[in-house]
């Protein structure tokens, strides 16, 4: 039997949402699940399996979105041999496979009317047809489905079957958003840190420094959970010191780290009748100031950008910031020692 998969967090949100998953795991009805991508939809649905009475029967997972129409019927219910070109022999479909346990339907809404018609016919008698098929199975299957997109608006647009999501919908769990539970972030962070460091033979991780911890938790986090991975296995991979905490995020692996365009030479600033170099006007002045403060700080602290931003009391984005403006930017040496 496969061990189920823990949704990670403390939150009052999140745990809302579980606790709702593990009473309607007891019940067998469609369930309909809704979330943001990278809310841990799947998840759910494991969890709605592994809950419930059908818990050693198989769960069988299909994405609607990653399959065209016609191939997403052949797999959802099977086809005769000659039912199509290539067709050389009959094949069950998932339907037929999750007979006694729970089919998982993610994507639901790029289902098209004309098999959401079957799907109707299976969820409320359990009967259907093989692709090319004229005798009528019949399986014992509960549906789970889920979504991030408004189902209700599409069935008003007649581009969902209002009948089938009433059928569907016996309940509906929200699935909370990584925004509406921050308070979630420092410890799905340690977890995805740690499973990496495993990954990579280090013995130990080292933490976050306090600044790129709340980098990560001030971040909106479209992607959710997922994003928050993807982060934080980007930015401790290319930290590479498993002796010292983690100083640099890296959220957006897109963002270039050259400035636009080359930075223009600084004129010579023409001299007086007394001598002296005119102080020119308060912004120009402060600017300079600015970039010979940022340019020794650089220095001092050999060109490492995580230290620089803690001397300065900056965040982690602000430095980089900066570091563009004046074009100053440039590879940050990292150092192996404490130092």
């Amino acid at each position: 039997m496969r061990t189920q998969t823990t949704m990670i967090g403390n939150s009052t949100a999140l745990a809302g949402a579980l606790e709702r998953l593990s009473s309607l795991a007891a019940i067998n009805r469609p369930i309909l699940v809704m979330g943001e991508r990278g809310t841990g939809k799947e998840l759910a649905a494991e969890r709605l399996h592994y809950l419930s009475a059908r818990w050693d029967a198989p769960l069988v997972k299909v994405n609607c979105a990653a399959m065209a129409e016609s191939l997403l019927e052949s797999e959802l219910f099977g086809h005769e041999a000659g039912a199509f070109t290539g067709a050389t022999r009959s094949q069950r479909g998932r339907f037929e496979r999750a007979d006694g346990g729970t089919l998982f339907l993610d994507e639901l809404a790029t289902m098209s009317v004309r098999l959401q018609e079957k799907l109707l016919r299976l969820v409320e008698y359990g009967e259907f047809e093989r692709l090319g098929g004229q005798q009528t199975l019949q399986v014992d299957v509960r549906v789970i489905a889920a979504t991030n997109v408004d189902l209700r608006a599409l069935a008003r647009d007649g581009r969902f079957r209002a009948d089938l999501l009433d059928r569907l919908s016996f309940d509906v769990v929200h699935l909370p958003a990584l925004r509406q539970r921050p308070g979630d972030i420092p410890e799905l962070a340690q977890h995805f840190a740690v499973q990496l460091c495993s990954e990579l033979g280090w013995e130990l991780f080292a933490g976050f420094t306090a600044q790129s911890m709340a980098s990560l938790q001030n971040y909106s986090w479209p992607g959710n959970v997922r994003e928050l991975k993807n982060a934080v296995e980007r930015s401790l991979f290319r930290w590479g010191d498993p002796l010292q905490p983690v100083a640099e995020v890296v959220i957006d692996p897109f963002q270039s780290p050259y400035p636009d365009s080359p930075p223009a030479a600084p004129a010579t600033a023409p001299v007086d009748s007394r001598g002296e170099a005119p102080l020119g006007d308060f912004t120009t002045r402060l600017a300079q100031i600015e970039k010979q403060l940022l340019r020794e700080a650089l220095r001092e602290h050999g060109e490492h950008q995580g230290r620089t931003a803690q001397a300065l009391g900056l965040s982690y984005d602000q430095l980089r910031h900066l570091i563009r403006k004046h074009g100053l930017a440039r590879r940050a040496r990292r150092k192996k020692s404490g130092a």
